[in-house]
Parts: structure tokens; C-alpha cells; sequence
């Protein structure tokens, strides 16, 4: 755990929490501000700051998890569909420095925005580019 994140201090007991999901690794709580009716956020208990830091036991857990909840929250507030997300980095727009996944409950006319909004203006890029762009990702997966 850490000391300093508000997160760790839910799991602790310390902050309370609207619960509404618990494993042994996993917890699953209402988002305190949240963007729609229902959001919920779904944790590793142990800390890890970004998606690359959990090791893939607990990464399939908290993923089994969200697989699981996205269509019971949904079902509990009667949306019409979710966005599914995790900000990976304070530039991806992270604010809480634990690894988090947003379940936002959709309704049809919420005014809200499909995820590709988040991305900014799309790059323009060639097909070379392209190219060369997944050349770079697929080496530094091989590794």
C-alpha cells in the first residue's frame, strides 16, 4: 500500500467507500464525482501506479472484474450502454496514481462523448508512417 494514495486508504478502511463489489484483490466502489449515474471505479487493492506495473494474474483479475460489472451497473441504472477506460499517466488525464478502470453508465442524449474524444485531433499520418509506427510498437513488445 501506499501511504499517500487515496485509494490505498479506501482499501485500508481509512476514506470511506460506496462498495459495491470485493474480492480478495479487487474492489469496486462508486466514483465520488462521478461523470453519470452509477459510475463506478474498479481497483487492485495492492498498489500500481500504471497498467504496466501489474503483473498478469492480478491485471486478468481486475479485468475479469470489470468484465463482469459493465453490464450489472449498467443494468442497475438502466443505461443504454458504457464507456469502459483507464487514463494510464497524468498525461492520459490519471488524477488518482493507482490503477483504476471507469465504468460510465451511457444514456442516449447524455451529451457525452464516444472515448475517441479523448484522443485530441487524430494525426494525420501516412501509410509509411503507419508502418513505421507499428514496426516501433512490435520491436519494443519483442523486446
Amino acid at each position: 500500500m501506499s501511504a499517500d494514495c487515496i485509494f490505498c486508504s479506501i482499501v485500508d478502511g481509512d476514506i470511506p467507500a460506496r462498495t459495491v463489489y470485493e474480492t480478495g484483490d479487487v474492489l469496486a466502489f462508486l466514483d465520488a464525482n462521478p461523470l453519470a449515474r452509477g459510475h463506478t471505479l474498479v481497483i487492485p487493492k495492492s498498489h500500481a501506479q500504471h497498467v504496466g506495473d501489474l503483473d498478469g494474474d492480478l491485471a486478468s483479475e481486475l479485468f475479469a472484474a470489470v468484465t463482469e460489472l459493465t453490464p450489472r451497473v449498467q443494468a442497475a441504472v438502466d443505461a443504454d450502454g458504457a464507456n469502459v477506460g483507464i487514463n494510464d499517466g497524468e498525461a492520459a488525464g490519471q488524477e488518482v496514481p493507482h490503477v483504476h478502470a471507469h465504468i460510465i453508465p451511457r444514456f442516449e442524449g447524455d451529451g457525452g462523448a464516444p472515448l475517441h474524444a479523448v484522443g485530441g485531433e487524430r494525426p494525420d499520418l501516412s501509410d509509411d508512417e503507419l508502418d513505421e509506427v507499428g514496426e516501433t510498437v512490435a520491436a519494443a513488445i519483442d523486446g
